[in-house]
């Protein structure tokens, strides 16, 4: 047989420190007003001795679990086919790690998904929840308020009753769209078309804004709705050819869009750019530098956001636990984006 050396113990890290346990535990569990080098010689003595927290201890001193639960409001067929999700989950994970918290994603398939999302969050699992790709008719928002969670939300909030304040994180959705089609306008195109993304969501309605911006008295002909998926701007760009078939630029709502329209034009052997200039949104790299030809889009920093709404919903969770230097930070924070130039506009 072989003895098992004993766990060891927060008396034991107090002990090799020279402080009292009480002391050790505020420096293991990130409480304050501790002195540096006492702060120094726990540490120290956590790292001598391969000292583990236990879970549920700290959990009753802190009322911290240390996992973040993250809510993607789209079924797993959609979340792991799209490079965006996995953009914004890395900026997010990465964040959290840095602040030794977990990830615990959660995702919906349908209505009865809600609800287990819901109760899973009043059930005190995570400290907080960050939440994106809503869309307008989503139950979730209320389930999580009801919940009393910390959250922050990719995207604007699509509620403007103002009855409820939401932290979010946003890229510029509407002035990056502008700067779309002005970049089109500028290359000598008159008849620009528009394929949407989903209009449950606000950043379609955003980009769809920002084309109106720029195209106010365009043929409302020019504009298709897609839903933020290849498959969808295929569907959109056959129609658009069949509505309009003088239509020389095209504003899709999203890379992926623009991935299904470019391959509609090159099988209606329409060239690009010279008959037809096609610019996205997004600029993610795996979709836009991969298409023929490369994409010309506009640029969101993804993986940012996703970083961004980690650091506010950390920093509530930390005010609201009295740390020193800790505040609430903006309700809103949108990102700027910029035209990328590639081949195809």
């Amino acid at each position: 047989m072989t003895e098992t050396a004993s766990r060891p113990t927060l008396e034991a890290v107090a002990a090799r420190a020279g402080v009292s346990r009480a002391t050790a535990s505020r420096v293991v569990n990130g409480g304050d007003g501790v002195r540096e080098p006492l702060v120094e010689r726990v540490r120290r003595a956590v790292e001598e001795l391969g000292y583990v927290p236990n879970q549920a201890a700290r959990s009753l001193v802190t009322r911290r679990h240390d996992a973040v639960a993250v809510v993607i409001a789209e079924p797993e067929t959609r979340v792991f086919a799209d490079p965006f999700f996995a953009l914004q989950l890395r900026g997010i994970s990465k964040e959290l790690t840095a602040h030794d918290s977990q990830l615990v994603l959660l995702l919906t398939e349908g209505r009865d998904d809600h609800a287990r999302v819901g109760r899973y969050l009043a059930g005190g699992h995570v400290d907080g929840a960050l939440v994106f790709s809503l869309h307008l008719d989503d139950p979730l928002p209320e389930l999580i308020h009801g919940a009393g969670v910390p959250t922050v939300f990719g995207g604007r909030p699509g509620w403007g009753d103002g009855a409820r304040r939401a932290v979010y994180v946003d890229s510029d959705n509407r002035g990056g769209a502008r700067e779309a089609v002005r970049h089109l306008v500028g290359l000598g195109r008159t008849r620009v078309a528009h394929i949407t993304g989903a209009l449950d969501q606000t950043s379609a309605v955003d980009r769809l804004d920002g084309f109106r911006d720029v195209m106010g008295d365009a043929d409302p002909r020019l504009v298709v709705e897609g839903d933020f998926t290849p498959a969808g701007g295929e569907r959109a760009m056959r129609e658009l050819l069949e509505r309009c078939p003088d239509v020389d630029a095209v504003f899709a709502a999203n890379d992926l869009t623009a991935s299904g329209a470019l391959r509609v034009l090159r099988e209606r052997g329409r060239r690009v750019p010279d008959d037809v200039a096609v610019i996205g949104f997004d600029d993610m790299l795996p979709v836009a530098e991969q298409t023929d030809p490369p994409l010309t889009t506009v640029r969101q920093d993804i993986e940012e956001m996703g970083r961004l709404m980690a650091r506010l919903l950390l920093r509530d969770l930390d005010r609201r636990a009295g740390k020193q230097g800790a505040d609430g930070g903006p309700a809103g924070v949108v990102l700027p984006t910029t035209v990328v130039r590639r081949v195809s506009a």
